[in-house]
C-alpha cells in the first residue's frame, strides 16, 4: 500500500485531522515537507478536501473517497464490536447529499460489467421463451437457496431444487424453512410475471416484494413501528415510522435518478438493508429488489450462490458503520460475473 493510501485509510477513520495530528498518529518518518506535498497531491486529485487555513488546516477524505475506497475487512474486524469507531445513527446526509455525487464504480469496473452484460445480451438473442423460463427458474433456486442460506435456513441446495419443484420438505427441517424457501420463488414468479415491474421503483413495491418474502412467517408486514437492533455492530437504524418512509421515498428518489443500472441494483441492495424498513426481512428484501431492477431493464439477474454468507454480512457491516461500498461492490462484481458465465 502507497503512503498516500496509508494516509487516506488514516483519514477515513479520522476526519478533519491536521498534519500534526496524520504525522503524530500514523508515526510517519518523512518529513514535513514530504508529507505536506503528498497531502497537497491527494487535495489536488479531489480525494481529499481542507477545511480551515494555516495552523487550523484539517483535512478529510472526500466523498467519493469516504464511500467507494478499498478497505481491509480481515483487520476491520479484528476489532471487536464496541472496539470499532463506527458511525453508530443513520447518516441522514448520505443519500440526499453525498450519494448523489458518487460514481460507485471505476471506469474500469464500468468496463468489465459492460461485457459481462453484453455476453449476456448475446447468449439470450435466440433463446426461446421457454429455455429462459427454465434457466431462470435454475437461477431462481440457487437464489431461495442462498438468501435464505444467509438468513440462517439451514435447507441444502438439493434440498431446496426438490422442495421448490416436487414441494417435497425436508425431514428435521422446519416449517418456517419450506415457507422462506417458498417465498423467495412466489416474489421472482411474481416479478417475471411483469418484467418491467421495477422500471420506476417506489416504496409501495418495495413493501409489496416484503409482503411476499414473509408471507405465513410470523413477521409484521408494512414499515416498522418499533426499534431494532442490528446483530453485531453498534449501528443504530431509525426508529420513527415517518422518518424510515421518508429515508426509503428518498432512497427511490436516488435510484430512478441514476443512468447507470448497475449503481440502481447495488444501490438498492445495500440502502434497504441500511435503513431497515421491516422488523424482520430486509436483506431478503434488498437482494430482491435489487434483482428486480437487473430483470426490468433486461440484465442479468444473480444468484448470489457462491457468496460466503459470513462475508456477505460483513460487507453489509461496513457499509452500515462506514458507509463504505467497497466490500459489498466486490460481491455484486463477483456474483454478477458468475451468473452471466453460469446460467443462460
Amino acid at each position: 500500500m502507497t503512503r498516500e493510501n496509508e494516509i487516506l485509510q488514516y483519514l477515513h477513520y479520522n476526519p478533519r485531522a491536521s498534519r500534526a495530528e496524520i504525522e503524530a498518529g500514523m508515526n510517519l518518518k518523512e518529513s514535513p515537507a514530504t508529507v505536506k506535498r503528498i497531502l497537497a497531491g491527494l487535495v489536488e486529485a479531489g480525494q481529499t478536501v481542507v477545511s480551515g487555513q494555516g495552523r487550523a488546516t484539517r483535512y478529510s477524505v472526500s466523498a467519493q473517497v469516504h464511500v467507494t475506497m478499498p478497505l481491509n475487512i480481515d483487520t476491520y474486524f479484528e476489532k471487536e464490536t464496541d472496539e470499532r469507531i463506527v458511525q453508530t445513527d443513520f447518516n441522514f446526509e448520505l443519500i440526499n447529499d453525498i450519494l448523489p455525487k458518487v460514481e460507485l464504480f471505476t471506469p474500469q469496473e464500468k468496463e468489465q460489467l459492460d461485457a459481462l452484460q453484453a455476453q449476456f445480451t448475446h447468449n439470450i438473442e435466440d433463446i426461446t421463451p421457454t429455455e429462459y423460463r427454465k434457466e431462470m427458474e435454475r437461477l431462481g433456486i440457487d437464489l431461495s437457496w442462498k438468501s435464505s442460506q444467509i438468513e440462517g435456513n439451514t435447507y441444502s441446495l438439493l434440498e431446496t431444487e426438490k422442495l421448490l419443484k416436487e414441494k417435497q420438505t425436508a425431514q428435521g427441517k422446519t416449517k418456517e424453512e419450506a415457507v422462506m424457501l417458498l417465498n423467495h420463488k412466489d416474489a421472482l414468479d411474481y416479478i417475471l410475471e411483469e418484467p418491467e415491474y421495477l422500471k420506476e421503483l417506489s416504496v409501495r413495491r418495495i413493501e409489496e416484494l416484503h409482503t411476499l418474502l414473509v408471507k405465513e412467517l410470523d413477521v409484521d408486514k408494512g414499515i416498522r413501528r418499533r426499534r431494532v437492533g442490528v446483530t453485531g455492530t453498534n449501528y443504530r437504524p431509525l426508529d420513527n415510522e415517518f422518518q424510515i418512509r421518508e429515508a426509503l421515498e428518498d432512497s427511490c428518489r436516488l435510484i430512478n435518478g441514476k443512468e447507470n443500472v448497475f449503481e440502481k441494483a447495488l444501490l438498492a441492495l445495500v440502502l434497504i438493508s441500511y435503513i431497515q424498513a421491516f422488523s424482520d426481512g430486509n436483506k431478503r428484501t434488498a437482494r430482491m429488489t435489487g434483482n428486480a431492477i437487473l430483470i426490468a431493464n433486461r440484465y442479468c439477474p444473480i444468484s448470489f450462490r457462491t457468496v460466503d454468507s459470513v462475508d456477505y454480512k460483513k460487507a453489509m457491516l461496513i457499509f452500515c458503520e462506514q458507509n463504505n461500498i467497497s466490500a459489498f461492490k466486490k460481491i455484486f462484481i463477483d456474483q454478477f460475473a458468475f451468473a452471466v458465465g453460469t446460467y443462460f
